[in-house]
């Protein structure tokens, strides 16, 4: 099939997890689906601009705040389709055969993969499983199981909106149509999970997403979810 995807990846000092991200990316670029990746950058004071330049990804520069930069990333691509990732995402090898076959279904539906972290215990599963659980019965994939949407899917729901925090959240909940699960997953950073504690940190992004949800404002949530 021809390239019909762009690939947008917002970033911020993501120079440690960036290249594991893009080479991930690989078979896509074999298989001729990639139509172009796109860096949406927040501010970076690392090597993050000159790892994306390298890999021959379109940059786009802006204030940091992930919905606002998805947003300005998402603005330049000329894919018919997008597929959003985080820079500490990796995606399970097979995942290029899975979305190629979605893509040339023609379905208007947008799809994620599964949750899972690149970490062993009983942690990394209890989270991960409770992700993937919410994401299919609750309808609310995370940005970090990565978001496959036709482009006029996206254009249709408004976009995502200029916000530090939740912004994945908003924009599926403002989708159209169902949700299909992928069969691979994908592969995440365990680092923060690992440094706050499983339990506290689930726990912590469970009450911010309740919060949220009963309309706490972004901006409030992202300063406390800094703290």
């Amino acid at each position: 099939m021809s390239a019909e995807i762009s690939i947008v990846i917002p970033t911020l000092n993501a120079e440690a997890v960036l290249p594991g991200c893009l080479s991930a990316l690989m078979e896509g670029v074999t298989a001729g689906l990639i139509r172009e990746l796109i860096v949406t950058d927040g501010g970076s004071a690392d090597a993050t601009l000159r790892i994306a330049d390298e890999a021959g990804a379109r940059l786009v520069q802006g204030p940091a705040s992930r919905g606002g930069q998805l947003r300005r990333g998402v603005a330049q691509a000329r894919g018919r389709w997008l597929l959003i990732l985080h820079a500490d995402t990796e995606l399970e090898e097979g995942w290029a055969r899975s979305v190629s076959d979605h893509v040339a279904s023609d379905q208007s539906a947008a799809a994620y993969f599964r949750l899972g972290f690149r970490a062993r215990g009983i942690g990394p599963v209890w989270v991960a499983g409770w992700a993937n659980l919410r994401a299919r019965t609750l309808r609310l994939p995370y940005g970090d199981q990565g978001l496959l949407l036709s482009r006029a899917a996206y254009d249709q729901a408004g976009g995502y909106p200029d916000q530090p925090l939740m912004e994945d959240v908003a924009l599926v909940r403002a989708l159209k149509g169902p949700l299909v699960a992928l069969p691979q997953r994908a592969m995440t950073s365990a680092v923060r999970y690992q440094s706050e504690g499983w339990v506290r940190r689930g726990a912590r992004n469970l009450w911010t997403l309740g919060r949220y949800m009963a309309g706490t404002d972004p901006e409030r949530l992202a300063a406390s979810y800094r703290r």
